[in-house]
């Protein structure tokens, strides 16, 4: 098994080195390069092509939250894995938003952060129903009721076992947690949550559950 490429980017080269002590040792990472703001990590990604990107938020240059937007629109694009002070911040949403796999604080014990970078390399985002609720909740109601409006209208366009699908990807559930709960096998789901991703133009299942998040569907099950 090859070994998860990552490539960490910060702008403070003492977190850069203390990510590189925790993580470097484990046997299943190879920390490929670093990378001090935005644009650098576009360069850098591109050149090194990293499975995973550990991204700081809140950098000169060019910031996170742009760089991530970047990085998802490309072909073959890296998991994206948010760095944050905050459990709850607007600037961690629009990441999550922006194609982000999910986050992780930077006071985080090293296994923790180690467990997010093997999850979304392996395709499960780092992202509980709670903590997305709580991100929820710090919108402002305004624009709350506006995005659910528009994400009404965007659910509407999936069919009634691709909508099932969704609200349960939204509940945090597995593939096979979803396949018991809707008599359906392990690989239907796999096929209905692609369909999802294609139909609404998502690219992973962080965006599935805030889309869901934002329609109010959680509420109404």
């Amino acid at each position: 098994m090859n070994a998860i490429r990552l490539l960490l980017v910060d702008d403070d080269p003492l977190v850069r080195s203390g990510l590189r002590f925790m993580l470097g040792g484990a046997d299943d990472v190879e920390i490929v390069g670093e990378a001090a703001d935005g644009e650098e990590a576009l360069t850098r990604a591109a050149a090194l092509r990293p499975d995973v990107v550990l991204m700081d938020i809140r950098m000169p240059v060019l910031d996170g939250l742009a760089a991530t937007e970047r990085l998802r629109a490309r072909q073959d694009a890296p998991e994206v894995v948010v760095l944050t002070t905050f459990h709850a911040d607007e600037q961690v949403l629009r990441a999550l938003r922006a194609g982000a796999a999910g986050f992780v604080l930077k006071d985080a014990s090293p296994a923790d952060i180690l467990g997010a970078v093997r999850s979304v390399a392996g395709g499960d985002p780092v992202l509980s129903p709670a903590v997305t609720r709580q991100l929820m909740t710090h919108a402002a109601a305004s624009e709350r009721e506006a995005r659910t409006a528009g994400a009404r209208a965007r659910i509407g366009e999936l069919a009634e076992r691709e909508r099932e699908v969704a609200i349960e990807v939204g509940r945090g559930k597995s593939n096979a947690q979803i396949a018991a709960a809707l008599y359906m096998s392990v690989a239907t789901v796999k096929t209905h949550v692609s369909r999802v991703m294609t139909k609404l133009d998502l690219n992973n299942r962080v965006q599935i559950a805030l889309l869901v998040h934002d329609a109010g569907l959680l509420d109404e099950a």
